[in-house]
Order: C-alpha cells, then structure tokens, then sequence
C-alpha cells in the first residue's frame, strides 16, 4: 500500500487582535514564550476560513487568558490591518503567503479579574494604562489599536 500524503497544515492569514481592558483603560499584555520581551494584546488565526471572527475572538481569548467572555461582550471595531507576516514566522503559512490581515476587537473585563495563560504561547502577563501599553507592544498595529481605545470605548 502506498503512503497517506497528508498536505501540511498551515496558518490561514487571517487573524482576530483583541484588546482587553477595564472600564479605567487598563490593557492586558501578555509576553510571548517564543520570543521574550514581546509584549503584546491577544492574537490568534482563524482555526478554518469560514469561521466567524467572532468566534475566533472568543476561542482566543479563552486558549490565552483563560477569560471565558460571552459573544455579545466583545466589541468589534470594524477596522482591519494588513501587514507583512515576520519573515521568521512564515513557514507556519502557505509557500507565497507574506501578509496577514487582522481584524480588531476590543472586550472590556472588570479590574482583577484572573488571567490564566497558556504556558506553551505566554510566559508574563501586566496590566498598563493604555498609553502605556501602547508603547510596550512590539507590534505598530497592536499599539495602534491600543491607542484607538478611547475612541471604541462607551
């Protein structure tokens, strides 16, 4: 018999940023384990291509915080970034693929509330204000979003 030629699994380039924060403008940070000194907001893939951003928003949040938020908490700002995948990241995506396009949310927690990493994507957690954080994300379009905050808050 011959071998099952299973094709390679790779990353769609399509992804949800949430910006987690409290009513006060604190943003959650989460440095990543595969690169120290990466602070960022939470990120992540859509897991198939007919898969709700939402969903994906949801789904992240809860593998990389532990934050179990209902749907209707999150706010989607209807604001998308293309930008060009790091060149150290983009064998996780088809042969030619070099851009991503990450559509924005933002989900507003109480101060406190716990965060429960999952260890093998994040190693730290902080809460900044959000100038702050701004300034510490290693990502332009994750500050730029952190710095929009103000706008998508109630």
């Amino acid at each position: 018999s011959s071998p099952v030629f299973e094709p390679p699994n790779f990353k769609i380039p399509e992804s949800v940023l949430v910006v987690i924060h409290t009513p006060e403008r604190e943003v959650l940070l989460i440095e990543r384990a595969d690169n120290p000194g990466f602070w960022q907001s939470v990120t992540g893939s859509r897991d198939a291509p007919d898969e709700p951003f939402l969903q994906t928003a949801v789904r992240e949040v809860m593998e990389e915080t532990g934050i179990n938020a209902p749907p209707g908490r999150f706010c989607d700002w209807s604001v998308s970034n293309v930008y060009e995948i790091y060149p150290a990241w983009r064998s996780r995506y088809a042969p030619g693929v070099v851009h991503n396009t990450e559509h924005v949310f933002s989900l507003c927690v109480p101060a406190g509330i716990p965060v429960r990493l999952s260890p093998h994507e994040h190693t730290a957690c902080q809460w900044l204000p959000y100038l702050d954080a701004a300034d510490r994300c290693f990502s332009p379009s994750n500050a730029e979003a952190i710095l929009l905050l103000p706008k998508f808050m109630a």
